[in-house]
C-alpha cells in the first residue's frame, strides 16, 4: 500500500492542493486520502460521478467524449481530472474511471480496465491499467495505482 504520510509531507512541502473525481471507485480514493491525519490542509474534496450526466454537470466533461470514446476512456479521465480541479479550486485533479465488474466489460474494455488521469494548470497525463480480480480488488487496485501516480508526480516535482 502507498504510504500516505509521504504524500502528505510532499503536499505540505509544496503548498499544493488536491481534488479527486471518482467513477468506479465511488469514493474509495477520497476515503483513503481522508485516512491521513492533517489531509485537510491540502485535500480540497472530491466528486463521485458515477453517471455520465453527473460527469457532464459537475465536472464539465463534454458529452461528445462519451459518444466518441465511452465513459471508460483516456479523454474522459483527463476531462474528469481537469474538471474536478476547477470545480474544487485545487492545484491538482486526480480522476479514476473504469469497469470494475463483474459485468459491463467489452472486448475493447474488459472488466478491470481503468483509466487514471492527473491534471494541473498546464494540462494532464493519463494511464490505462488492466487489473485482475473481483470488483472489490479492481477498485482497491485502482485507488492504489492512482495514489502511486500522484506520489510519482510529487516526487518528480521535488527533483525539478
Amino acid at each position: 500500500m502507498i504510504d500516505l504520510q509521504e504524500i502528505h509531507l510532499l503536499f505540505c512541502r509544496y503548498g499544493l492542493t488536491l481534488a479527486v473525481a471518482e467513477s468506479c471507485t465511488a469514493g474509495l480514493l477520497a476515503g483513503r486520502i481522508a485516512d491521513q491525519p492533517g489531509c485537510s490542509g491540502w485535500f480540497r474534496g472530491g466528486v463521485v460521478a458515477y453517471h455520465n450526466d453527473v460527469k457532464q454537470r459537475l465536472l464539465q466533461v463534454p458529452g461528445e467524449l462519451f459518444e466518441q470514446h465511452g465513459a471508460v476512456s483516456e479523454p474522459v479521465a483527463r476531462a474528469m481530472a481537469a474538471g474536478v480541479r476547477v470545480t474544487c479550486q485545487a492545484d491538482l485533479g486526480l480522476a479514476i474511471t473504469g469497469v470494475a465488474g463483474p459485468d459491463g466489460g467489452t472486448a475493447d474494455k474488459p472488466v478491470g480496465t481503468v483509466y487514471l488521469a492527473l491534471a494541473d494548470c498546464d494540462g494532464s497525463e493519463a494511464i490505462r491499467c488492466r487489473f485482475d480480480g473481483d470488483r472489490t480488488s479492481v477498485r482497491q487496485q485502482s485507488v492504489e495505482q492512482a495514489l502511486l501516480m500522484l506520489k510519482v508526480r510529487l516526487i518528480a516535482s521535488e527533483m525539478a
